[in-house]
Parts: structure tokens; sequence; C-alpha cells
């Protein structure tokens, strides 16, 4: 009975994982590795967490959490144990998550700081933290170069965890720009509802808040043509984001470039839209 419900357990979130990109195929999935350390901090994971918490709320990527891997990992393991060598149902080795791309992190120094009373007593916590990030994309092997980042000191906290946690909420913001200019939103134009004399004054693009695409947000309109067999893009108009349409299409106004949009468009040639990020 032991046995037999370990190895539901397994299979279950093995299927869970390995079918996480059929289940979001539009979505880039991305891992977060388990973060190195310089210091021997034990607050190293939370650094982790709140990296997985923003990527996760950008609603861009199927975020793979390198934590429950590992978990799976283990279970692979224990089942290569005597109790399970002649089971003819112990999940292969092979079985893995397909991230596309790795986000890999460093913390480079934690410091909490202890506040007393003036007879010596601890008053609270204040902490502060440096860490950088990398990615890797898997296939290529290709690096980003590494991002530094530098939290605030903290409020004082009655604890040091929470004192760290209100040390990272400091990062947020850098940490979610640092992600849209990583990794860029595309859409492709699927109509053009509204024209006047051959000209575009409005486009329907694939994506919305499911990408984490906002009213305000602008996209550059390009041409893409290949040069010795890559792609070349020109950017040939701008538009602006003024409806959400469901959570997978946007209504974009077209800023500029109308004629080229709508004359490019009804050719059926390449256009592609690249989140532009300010």
């Amino acid at each position: 009975m032991f046995k037999t419900t370990r190895l539901f357990l397994i299979l279950s979130l093995c299927c869970l994982f390995t079918s996480l990109r059929g289940q979001q195929n539009d979505k880039m999935v991305v891992g977060v590795a388990k973060f190195t350390s310089e210091v021997n901090s034990p607050f190293v994971d939370a650094v982790a967490e709140k990296v997985v918490q923003v990527v996760t709320n950008t609603r861009r990527f199927t975020v793979v959490d390198r934590t429950s891997y590992d978990k799976i990992k283990e279970e692979l393991e224990f089942q290569k144990t005597e109790a399970f060598l002649d089971s003819k149902t112990t999940v292969k080795q092979d079985v893995a998550i397909a991230a596309q791309y790795m986000i890999v992190g460093h913390l480079v120094k934690m410091n909490i700081y202890t506040m007393k009373n003036p007879d010596g007593s601890v008053n609270g916590f204040k902490a502060s933290a440096a860490f950088t990030l990398k990615v890797n994309d898997v296939e290529t092997g290709e690096t980003t170069e590494a991002e530094h980042f530098q939290t605030e000191v903290s409020p004082q906290a009655a604890s040091k965890e929470q004192a760290v946690n209100q040390a990272l909420q400091s990062v947020e913001k850098a940490l979610y720009d640092y992600f849209k200019k990583t990794f860029p939103v595309y859409a492709k134009i699927l109509r053009v509802p509204e024209t006047k004399k051959e000209s575009a004054l409005s486009v329907i693009l694939n994506v919305g808040k499911n990408a984490g695409v906002g009213i305000g947000d602008q996209f550059s309109v390009e041409f893409v043509e290949l040069l010795e067999g890559k792609p070349f893009p020109t950017e040939i108009g701008k538009v602006v984001v003024e409806k959400l349409v469901g959570d997978d299409f946007i209504e974009c106004k077209v800023l500029k470039g109308g004629q080229e949009i709508f004359s490019r468009f009804n050719a059926a040639e390449t256009l592609q839209c690249k989140m532009i990020v300010k």
C-alpha cells in the first residue's frame, strides 16, 4: 500500500509538470533554479521564492519552481532502492520538465541588523540583500549577462523573516522590469477592424491579460524579412492598447504607420508586434 501510494503521487506530479506546455502552449516555460549563495544564509530560498513570485505574477510564463523538481528527482532516486527493483511501474528517470529558459540566481550578501533597546534587549530586526540573476537558454546554452539587484534596508520588523521579506519587496518593480526586458512580448495582427483611405486605424492582436498586457501598453509593428536565412525586422509602425478583449486578445489604436501596416497585412507579408519596454 505504501509503495503504491508513493508511486501514484510521483506519477501524478510528473504528469502535471510534463503537461504544462500542453495546457498553456502559448506561454513560454521558464524554470527557476535553486539559488547559490556567497554567504551562509538561511534566507537564500526566500530570495528565490520572491523571484518565482514575480515571474508568476507577470502572467506571461508557465513557471517551474526547481524546488518542486528536486522533490521529483528525490522520489525517482528512491525508486531505485531495493523496494522498487522488481517493479514494472517504476517511473522512468528521463521524465523531465521542459523548461525553455532557466533563471539562475546567486545571493551575494544578506545583512540582518538587530535593533536593540537602551538596556540591550532586542527590539526588532532590519534586513537588506543583494543578488544577481542571469537567464540560460536551455536549448542553445546561451546565457545573458548577470543583472545585479540591491534591496533597500527594510523597515523595522518583529522577526528576521519578516524583515527579509519586506526588504525583498523593494526590488519587485526592478525584477518585473528585468523580466519584461529579457523576455519581450511578441504578437501578431489578426484583424484590421477599422480603416480609412487604405490606412489601418486599429488592429486586433493575439495577446491579452494572460500575457500580462494592459491598457496603455505600446507595441512596435515590424515587417520581418529573411536575410541569409535569418529574420531581419524593420519597424513600420506603432500601436497602443485601447481595449482588452477577453484574456487572449487586445484591440489597439494605430499611432503611426497605418498605411504600410494595412498594405503589408493585406498582402499577407510577415508582420510581428513587439511590446515596447519603457
